[in-house]
């Protein structure tokens, strides 16, 4: 089944890769062109791109580009909006007029749908993860920082936050459905292996999306790149595309330039704004940054949109569209076929000359015996030879045939008293040459044919120097790594210091996984020896009925326990101090499910909408570590920024203060690798308080005069019933149902007991043979 919302993903092995612990490039593409390399990585959420070499890279690919486009206007940002607007209005137009065929203008059968499928292929590398540039710009160390909630404000519209398969992208893949044209959309890396896109195609998401996994070094060139999409809106060449389908997709969607909710700003000011907060902060270097990415994407923008409008022109004629097939199939075809002649020449011979030029192999094709020019209903070549007993049977696909019975009854009939003309020579194509200019040939064999074309599948498109394979130097950069391992954290306060960002290097990377892997042992450690809240089995009732008794259990908890004691003033604020370094990174156990693909899947859409709930859903005053930060001051306590190094080695933290911390920080870069123990932990963590802890945690914050806010907003937000601990429930059972109940790794019970011990981490036994196993998972990097 081709659909990324029609089963949940299958959970990564217990035992990473040494590939995924060191961040080494792992299953790149090796013959796919530089720019599929690149957008295939850069969509693994737990993708590791190198600094160095490889940031270099893509900054001079940046440059390049800008370089060699059209410089108008005074360079200013809004110059730059109007200039975008301005081009994108006329391109529309351009595009539009595609499919108005002017008066009295006889165009082939089936032009509008040749166009339709062409055009929405080409935009679908850009339009399949229509923002997905946004997704790492927030991180742990800036959960509270203004800008960073104004950027996931804008990213959670364009994922539609709460709801599985409502980002952009997934309206753009309903879109390929309709057409029957999304075989390799899902997951969309697989994006890169449909040869029927060019590679041009791929050139900018690709850069954008290398750029997204390095927030830190290009936050201004994204914000730039960003802004220009939203002033340009619906890509020129689908305009076509909704005037013949005008009820065919959701194209308010699938425009950037729309808002997706009834009321507030449009994206663009959105957008406008996070680039006034980033200017106010970096002053003109950050405002250099902005018009960089800006014009950048404007450049990109122009030069793919007149490779696929000339495209579009091209595949006006028939012999286009089955020269194009003919190329696409003539490798495998080549390997058979050697017995049979085609004016003296084996078939074979004709489909591997076919790989670098088709026009000659189309005109043979349309003298032989195989085909009646005009009459595809007589032509063998669609009937007999892939008919049922036919030595072609299912070689060729529904739409192939419609292809080739389009091209055939393009070609002009010849008169029955006509004798057909003199065939050449074997092995001579003088008389390809004479007839292969002419649009009545059938062969359209001309400097925009897919002759033209390179093994990557694109158009010989009207590009600068250099810009055939512009970003090989970013794709040599990413399969070389990382110049050198980094630093290993020295401990954990060096590792929570580190960990605040979204980027990491080989050693920190190897560091945060033997750190996982440790402390899940510690977790599992006993574990069939001690009684735990989940049940020992999952059941296809699900996990609703056993959270409601979880939370009477801590409701009967809390009526029991409140005869006792309130601790006293100094213990909550000691409490609520060694707290600090969990809470204020409230929430990072999920931060890898801010990558676009899992926002909006059937198990992540509720995991990112907690974290975006985590964030105060970008408003200041609902944002859980700001709100944390004000209780602090209202104890008389001042922390450094969460960020910062100060914060890390403030020495009122004790040791143990960081561990729990430090595991969420580090599991949550791993959202594949570590699913079942994210939504073990997750579902833990949302129960955790609800119905108890959070109520007598309030009673002794009011009775010291401290703000209940906090207790008090997370013991309704985690509600049993519509709150995170009901979505965190659900989660688990998106994933265990989508199981087989069979023995063995990835099958139910394997992954249900993945699940518990990720449970049982939110508080792992402290015993001395626990510790001893988290130690030895370590050393050894086997978990037990």
């Amino acid at each position: 089944m081709h659909s990324q919302q029609a089963a949940a993903p299958s959970p990564a092995p217990a035992t990473p890769t040494a590939e995924r612990r060191t961040g080494r490039p792992h299953g790149l593409p090796g013959d796919g062109g530089s720019a599929r390399t690149v957008y295939a990585y850069a969509t693994d959420p737990e993708a590791s791109l190198p600094e160095g070499r490889f940031v270099e890279e893509v900054r001079t690919a940046v440059r390049r580009a800008t370089d060699a486009g059209v410089a108008t206007g005074d360079g200013s940002l809004d110059g730059l909006l109007r200039q975008a607007a301005d081009w994108a209005a006329g391109e529309r137009s351009r595009h539009l007029a595609l499919v108005t065929p002017a008066q009295g203008e006889e165009r082939p059968e089936g032009h509008g749908e040749v166009l339709v499928r062409r055009a929405v292929l080409g935009c679908a590398p850009l339009a399949l993860l229509s923002g997905a540039w946004l997704q790492w710009l927030s991180a742990p160390g800036n959960a509270d920082d203004p800008l960073a909630l104004r950027i996931l404000a804008l990213y959670a519209s364009d994922v539609g936050a709460g709801h599985p398969a409502a980002s952009r992208g997934s309206a753009y893949l309903e879109l390929l459905r309709r057409l029957r044209l999304a075989e390799n959309a899902a997951p969309a890396a697989r994006l890169t292996g449909d040869q029927r896109i060019p590679d041009s195609a791929f050139r900018l998401p690709a850069l954008l999306l290398a750029m997204s996994r390095r927030p830190d070094d290009f936050r201004g060139e994204i914000l730039g790149a960003d802004l220009c999409l939203r002033a340009v809106g619906l890509p020129p060449a689908l305009e076509p595309v909704r005037a013949v389908l005008p009820a065919g997709a959701d194209w308010a969607t699938l425009d950037p330039a729309t808002r997706r909710a009834p009321e507030g700003p449009l994206p663009v000011d959105q957008c406008w704004t996070a680039v006034d907060a980033l200017v106010e902060r970096e002053g003109e270097r950050g405002a250099d940054a902005v018009r960089s990415g800006f014009r950048w994407m404007l450049a990109g923008l122009r030069e793919w949109s007149e490779a696929l409008h000339a495209e579009l022109v091209a595949a006006g004629d028939p012999a286009f569209d089955m020269a194009e097939l003919m190329r696409l199939r003539s490798r495998e075809g080549a390997v058979y076929h050697h017995q049979f002649l085609l004016e003296g020449k084996p078939l074979a011979r004709w489909l591997a000359e076919c790989r670098t030029d088709p026009a000659p192999l189309l005109e043979v094709l349309a003298r032989s015996k195989l085909v009646k020019p005009g009459r595809s209903g007589a032509s063998s070549l669609v009937r007999g030879l892939v008919g049922e007993r036919g030595p072609m049977f299912r070689v060729f696909s529904p739409e192939d045939l419609t292809v080739i019975r389009r091209w055939i009854d393009s070609l002009p009939q010849k008169p029955a008293d006509t004798p057909s003309e003199p065939r050449p020579a074997s092995g001579t194509h003088g008389a390809h040459e004479t007839s292969g200019t002419a649009r009545t040939s059938g062969t359209a064999r001309t400097s925009r044919t897919p002759g033209a074309r390179g093994t990557s599948g694109g158009l010989a498109e009207p590009s600068p120097a250099g810009a055939r394979d512009a970003l090989a130097g970013v794709a040599g950069a990413l399969r070389a790594g990382a110049r050198s391992p980094g630093r290993t954290p020295s401990g954990l306060r060096e590792a929570y210091h580190l960990l605040m960002t979204r980027t990491d290097t080989p050693a920190l990377r190897t560091w945060a996984m033997e750190y996982v892997d440790g402390w899940l042992a510690r977790s599992g450690h006993g574990m069939d020896r001690t009684a735990m809240p989940l049940p020992e089995r999952w059941s296809h009732a699900g996990l609703r009925p056993w959270l409601q008794a979880q939370h009477d259990r801590h409701g009967a908890e809390f009526e029991e326990n409140a005869a006792i004691p309130l601790p006293s003033k100094e213990a909550v604020v000691d409490d609520t101090v060694q707290t600090a370094p969990l809470t204020l990174i409230d929430g990072s156990w999920l931060q890898g499910f801010t990558d676009y693909e899992q926002a909006s899947s059937p198990i992540g859409h509720s995991l990112f909408e907690t974290y975006w709930d985590e964030l105060g859903n970008g408003e200041p005053h609902l944002n859980h570590p700001l709100i944390y930060r004000d209780v602090l001051k209202e104890m008389g306590v001042e922390l450094p920024p969460t960020a910062s190094a100060a914060f890390a080695q403030w020495p009122g933290f004790r040791e143990e203060s960081l561990e729990l911390p430090v595991y969420w920080l580090c599991v949550g870069r791993f959202p594949q690798t570590y699913l079942p123990e994210v939504l073990g932990l997750n579902l833990a963590m949302e129960l955790s308080g609800v119905g108890g802890t959070y109520r007598r945690a309030r009673l002794a914050l009011k009775a010291y005069g401290f703000s209940t806010r906090f207790v008090d907003i997370h013991n309704t937000i985690d509600n049993v019933a519509t709150g995170h601990s009901a979505w965190a429930a659900d989660a688990v059972d998106t994933l265990l149902a989508s199981l087989p109940d069979a023995p063995g790794p990835g099958a139910r019970a394997e992954v249900w007991g993945r699940v518990r011990v990720g449970y049982r981490s939110l508080n792992p036994p402290r015993s001395v043979g626990a510790r001893f196993a988290a130690r030895r998972t370590r050393f050894t990097g086997r978990r037990k």
